[in-house]
């Protein structure tokens, strides 16, 4: 897969899914710099010149041939400008179509859907055009807003991982889902 593939963004009923561009480096560096957003992820709050590196390398789309070929997608609001969270799928085991699926979204866009929404759409592009066979996120143990993300996914809680982290960050769940098991959404 190359970016030519995401010439004609995905479109949800309230959001576009999109490949990253320069112009979202303001909304990106907004929300990836909190706190509160890092930490669920395995990194620190990235600086305005990290989200411009993460811009440039995530902007081309992939090849989706080998393990950690990775999509990332702005997620912009179809009523409104500007990027309000992301979502991204990475092949971790080419071989077996095993992927990847996370997201990342600000506290002032929870609740309103825009996760799920997004990452249903991301979802059936990974089972739809990207071949996955099997799907599955990561979650620390405390973000209960990312496990219901999980089942709304139609993703089955598969693993406890306790104390998985050296800098004792805590335990994770794997959640995972097979293409076979879910009916995809529909998009326009």
């Amino acid at each position: 897969m190359n970016a030519t593939l995401f010439a004609q963004p995905l479109k949800t009923d309230r959001l576009t899914l999109r490949l990253f561009a320069e112009s979202g480096l303001d909304d990106m560096y907004a929300y990836q710099g909190l706190p509160e957003v890092a930490r669920y992820l395995y990194r620190p709050p990235r600086d305005r010149a990290r989200c411009a590196e993460a811009i440039e390398r995530i902007g081309q789309g992939t090849h989706w041939k080998e393990d950690s070929d990775s999509l990332t997608l702005a997620v912009c609001r179809r009523d409104a400008p500007g990027v309000i969270g992301e979502v991204m799928v990475s092949l971790s085991a080419a071989q077996a179509a095993q992927a990847e699926t996370g997201w990342v979204f600000p506290p002032d866009h929870g609740g309103r859907g825009y996760a799920t929404e997004a990452a249903l759409a991301l979802r059936d592009l990974a089972f739809q055009q990207l071949s996955v066979h099997s799907l599955f996120a990561r979650v620390d143990a405390d973000n209960a807003a990312s496990m219901r993300i999980c089942e709304r996914l139609s993703m089955r809680r598969e693993a406890h991982l306790v104390e998985n982290d050296r800098d004792d960050r805590g335990s994770e769940y794997i959640y995972a889902t097979l293409a076979r098991e879910v009916e995809p959404t529909v998009t326009d």
